[in-house]
């Protein structure tokens, strides 16, 4: 049987400001990107939210980000890989000391934002956040975008990865996201997106987004909560991926490549 795991940034909410559809989204997915108070949430939204994730059996990862919540993470900083070091370390051990206080631990650490695609272009910084991931925990997963410098500066340095697609993004020849600026950057329909998803557990391919067929390994599909919409692509992506005779389940059910 084929298997993926279903992850979705979590605990975006701030202060009085709610955000998201954390709950009705965590009874799909099987793996949560907590937010660690960088780029959204706060000690209070993070402690809800780790057990929220355990009373649906979701796994906890940590969601770390660079220090711009004005910017919600998604704008690129001149910072050193030893800068991005400490930041990811100290947003890491803050989530994982909420999961250990609810007797749990964390499963998996995944970028935010700019950070994300920091990692996918530059070797140092993401050998910084797998160094940091490593010392926090040698069993922990590092998320990173499929056959990326992230993915593979995590299996040098002896951590279990997982090559992440996204159910809602276009993709270009060289196998990057489409950026957010383009107008067919995002996928709204969601039986198209679910039969590209389908694809990429099966044969490891994807169009891109000029016609091109690239390899894309997919061992988690990311789903974004913060659409109007979210909740019904969630439910009708879980439903095809079913239908396809794919299993969404924790990455520790099934062996992924180092």
């Amino acid at each position: 049987m084929y298997r993926v795991d279903l992850n979705c940034d979590m605990g975006e909410s701030f202060g009085i400001y709610s955000f998201g559809q954390d709950e009705e989204l965590m009874k799909y997915i099987t793996s949560a990107n907590i937010a660690c108070g960088f780029h959204a949430g706060d000690p209070l939204t993070m402690r809800k939210t780790v057990k929220l994730a355990l009373n649906y059996n979701v796994a906890i990862g940590a969601h770390p980000s660079l220090p711009d919540k004005h910017g919600f993470g998604r704008r690129k900083m001149d910072i050193s890989a030893e800068e991005i070091y400490g930041l990811v370390l100290y947003q890491v051990g803050a989530l994982q000391a909420f999961a250990v206080a609810e007797g749990s631990k964390l499963q998996h650490v995944k970028p935010h934002g700019a950070l994300y695609h920091m990692a996918n272009e530059s070797t140092a910084i993401a050998e910084a956040i797998a160094e940091a991931a490593f010392r926090i925990d040698p069993d922990i997963y590092l998320v990173g975008q499929s056959n990326s410098k992230l993915v593979k500066a995590g299996a040098r340095a002896g951590l279990r990865t997982l090559n992440e697609v996204f159910a809602d993004r276009n993709y270009e020849k060289d196998g990057t996201l489409t950026p957010r600026s383009h107008e067919q950057a995002m996928i709204v329909q969601s039986k198209y997106s679910s039969e590209r998803m389908i694809r990429m557990v099966k044969e490891h391919k994807v169009e891109s987004r000029t016609g091109e067929d690239i390899q894309m390994r997919a061992d988690t599909i990311c789903v974004h909560g913060d659409s109007p919409d979210a909740l019904q692509h969630v439910i009708q992506l879980s439903e095809a991926l079913g239908g396809a005779g794919i299993k969404i389940s924790h990455p520790s059910t099934f062996e992924v490549e180092v």
